[in-house]
């Protein structure tokens, strides 16, 4: 009764989102509990917030963001379409696969460079925060880094006797059988236990190479390894044996067990490397001015500048616009 319960609340859900409220909220729950106090407390001024869930109650920002007129722009900011060729081939290149209207690659390299610009205003620095604990988490997700069938949003599957798409598994419906409905409760309990691993357990001796080589001074570059990490598991976790054998069964549990520890695990690197970044980002920027300066200008919010050369829109491209840069995500 209580299984057949939980898949009846899933069915109410809104459409689902990268990681989804639940995956979201885990990964800022990890960060808080490695960021230096220093900047927790940067961090928490800049969102006019002190609670315990600083980072995790606005995680999810930027997906209710991205639906409203203002924020329709950044729409494209939460992927990149990676035109590799699964499950044959999984790769990452920065020029070929970030479209003209941006990229998560293009968006990390931007609101990290206007978090730690003491000349925008309070409400742009939030809102570049915001955005950096969003997409911190969106890159982690292997089919956020996938251009194949608009990232598996029309890859028609079955999962505890419901039709939906691969997508909205891995971002909302994996992850809630395994860790519970979306409440923030949830989620800090999620994290304990990832942070339990990341400390003494499973992740110890993996933690360091997740963040190996990371640097605010080349964002792109690093953005760019850690989509081409998350990519990888496109190959090897996702579709192995490609879309059609995941439409001749329900994914659970066999493919549920499968992909599950893939899922817990990225979650782990979001959150951790999150930490790592914003402690980074308070280091190199933001620590070592005096008093900062307002703008009288904004800066670009598309971050255009970060973008590769434009060029021809591919099919992948076009399907993506096609599809709104949205997820139809229906359970």
């Amino acid at each position: 009764m209580a299984t057949k319960l939980f898949i009846l609340s899933l069915a109410t859900l809104p459409s689902a989102q990268a990681w989804g409220v639940l995956g979201h909220a885990t990964v800022a729950y990890i960060a808080q509990n490695y960021v230096s106090p220093a900047t927790a407390t940067w961090a928490q001024g800049v969102l006019g917030d002190t609670s315990t869930s600083y980072l995790a109650s606005i995680a999810s920002w930027a997906d209710t963001y991205r639906a409203t007129t203002a924020g329709k722009f950044s729409a494209p900011f939460h992927f990149i379409d990676a035109e590799d060729s699964p499950p044959t081939s999984c790769n990452v290149d920065y020029a070929r696969d970030c479209g003209s209207t941006g990229c998560s690659i293009s968006a990390i390299a931007n609101y990290t460079q206007r978090v730690g610009d003491g000349r925008l205003s309070a409400a742009n620095t939030a809102e570049a925060l915001k955005f950096l604990v969003h997409f911190l988490g969106d890159i982690t997700q292997p089919l956020h880094d996938e251009a194949y069938e608009v990232g598996g949003n029309d890859i028609s599957v079955t999962f505890q006797g419901y039709t939906d798409n691969l997508h909205a598994d891995w971002d909302t419906y994996m992850p809630e059988v395994k860790a519970g409905t979306s409440s923030l409760a949830n989620a800090q309990i999620w994290a304990n236990a990832l942070i339990a691993e990341i400390d003494s357990g499973t992740y110890k001796s993996q933690a360091a190479s997740w963040i190996a080589g990371d640097t605010v001074d080349d964002v792109v570059t690093t953005a760019t390894k850690w989509a081409s990490d998350a990519n990888a598991y496109v190959c090897t976790v996702v579709m192995p044996d490609g879309a059609a054998a995941l439409q001749t069964a329900d994914l659970y549990p066999t493919y549920y067990d499968s992909a599950i520890p893939t899922i817990e695990m990225q979650i782990a690197k979001g959150g951790y490397r999150l930490a790592n970044w914003l402690d980074m980002i308070y280091t190199a920027s933001v620590a070592k001015r005096s008093l900062p300066i307002r703008e009288t200008l904004e800066s670009r919010r598309d971050g255009y500048d970060f973008l590769p050369a434009p060029r021809p829109m591919s099919p992948a491209k076009l399907a993506r616009e096609a599809a709104g840069y949205d997820c139809g995500h229906k359970h």
